[in-house]
C-alpha cells in the first residue's frame, strides 16, 4: 500500500517515518505542504509574509524527501486526491482532521489520524460512518494502548498480586508551550481536554471495559487563553470500578497511573508516552515493602501502524476499531455535557 504524509509536522517526522520504515506493508509516497490558499484563504493581504511561510513549509517537506525519499505534493487537496496514494496519514491540528479525512475518505484513501479522529461527536460518527460503507481503514492513533507497558500492567493486576482494584489514577500533564502553538488556538482544536485529556480517558476507558461512563468532569481556564487549560474527569462502570483522571497544559510534567488494590498499590511513570528505547519501571508496594521491576523498551508507534495495517486487511479489525473510535468521542462528547458544553463551542 502506497502512504502519502499530509503534512510536514514535527511528529510526523520524529515519529511516524521512523516507524513507518520497519512496515513493509506501506511504501512511503511523499509528503504534501499546503497550498497559499489552504493556509491563508483567497483574501492575500501580504504576499511578502505569505511566501514565507510556503518557503519554509517547503524546507520543512524538503527534509521528509532528503531523508526518506518520496516526493512533495504542493497542496493537501494534491496528496489527498492522488491517484499515487492509497493511504493518508493525517497530523494536523485537530480541528482540520474533519475536512481532510472526509475528502481522503471520499477518494477511497484508507486514513490514520492523529488523535483526536475530530473535535466532536457528530463528526468522528460521520467519518466512521462513511469509512464503514466504503469498507476503509479509519485509525485514530493513540499508540500508547499498544505499548508493552500498559498489557504488563493488564496481567499484574490479573494476577491479583495487589488484590481486587479499589481505584485507578491517571495524571497527564506538561508546561506551557511557545504561545504560537496550535494548542492554544481555538479555532485549530486546541485545549487541554482534547490534547491531553483525551488520553487519560481513552485509557481510563482500557482499564474500565465497554460501560465505561463519564460521571464526573471539570474544566478550567486561565486568563489570556481563550482555550481550556486543565481538568479533571472521574469514570465509572457498571460494576462502580472508578477512574479519576486529571490533565493540563500549564502543569508540571506528570505521566502516571497509579492502581490501588486490596493488598497493594501499583504505580508508573510514562505511561502515555513512552518513545522508543525507554524502559518503563513498575512500582508496587505491598506489606510495608516496595518493589521496582523494568519493562522491556517497545515501539508502540510502530505497532499502532501495523494495527492499521491489520485494519486495512481485516473487517472484524476493522469493526472494532470503529467501534473504540466511536466509544472515545462518546466519552468526550460526555464529559463536554457534565463540564458545560457551551464552553467548547
Amino acid at each position: 500500500m502506497r502512504i502519502g504524509v499530509i503534512c510536514p509536522s514535527e511528529i510526523a517526522l520524529r515519529r511516524f517515518m521512523p516507524a513507518l520504515q520497519n512496515i513493509k506493508e506501506l511504501e512511503f509516497i511523499g509528503v504534501g505542504m499546503y497550498s497559499a490558499e489552504e493556509r491563508f484563504g483567497t483574501d492575500f493581504t501580504d504576499r511578502n509574509i505569505i511566501m514565507n511561510k510556503l518557503e519554509s513549509e517547503y524546507k520543512k517537506a524538503c527534509v521528509f524527501t532528503e531523508k526518506y525519499g518520496g516526493k512533495i505534493f504542493n497542496s493537501y487537496e494534491s496528496i489527498v486526491t492522488s491517484n499515487e496514494i492509497d493511504v493518508i496519514y493525517i497530523p494536523l491540528p485537530p480541528a482540520l482532521h474533519f475536512k481532510w479525512a472526509n475528502m481522503a475518505l471520499e477518494y477511497d484513501k484508507h486514513v490514520i489520524v492523529e488523535k483526536p479522529a475530530t473535535i466532536s461527536m457528530k463528526k468522528s460518527f460521520s467519518l466512521v460512518k462513511l469509512a464503514r460503507d466504503k469498507s476503509l481503514a479509519f485509525h485514530e492513533n493513540y499508540m500508547f494502548t499498544f505499548h508493552a507497558q500498559v498489557h504488563a500492567i493488564d496481567e499484574i493486576i490479573r494476577s491479583g498480586k495487589i488484590g481486587d482494584v479499589r481505584l485507578y489514577r491517571i495524571s497527564f500533564g506538561f508546561p506551557k508551550r511557545k504561545a504560537t502553538d496550535f494548542r492554544f488556538s481555538k479555532e485549530l482544536g486546541g485545549g487541554a481536554l482534547l490534547d491531553a485529556g483525551g488520553y487519560t480517558i481513552k485509557y481510563a476507558s482500557w482499564l474500565l471495559g465497554e460501560s465505561a461512563q463519564v460521571c464526573y468532569a471539570q474544566i478550567n481556564y486561565i486568563d489570556g487563553f481563550e482555550v481550556d487549560m486543565y481538568g479533571s474527569a472521574v469514570l465509572k462502570n457498571k460494576d462502580g470500578l472508578t477512574v479519576q483522571t486529571s490533565f493540563g497544559m500549564d502543569n508540571s510534567y506528570k505521566c502516571e497511573l497509579e492502581v490501588w488494590g486490596s493488598k497493594g498499590c501499583l504505580s508508573t511513570d510514562r505511561i502515555l508516552t513512552a518513545p522508543v528505547g525507554f524502559k518503563p519501571q513498575i512500582i508496587i508496594q505491598k506489606d510495608g515493602v516496595k518493589e521496582s521491576s523494568e519493562l522491556p523498551e517497545d515501539d508502540a508507534f510502530g505497532k499502532s501502524l501495523k494495527y492499521f495495517v491489520n485494519c486495512i486487511r481485516n473487517d472484524k479489525v476493522r469493526e472494532e476499531n470503529y467501534n473504540a473510535i466511536l466509544k472515545q468521542a462518546e466519552l468526550i462528547e460526555q464529559f463536554k455535557l457534565l463540564a458545560n458544553k457551551e464552553q467548547f463551542l
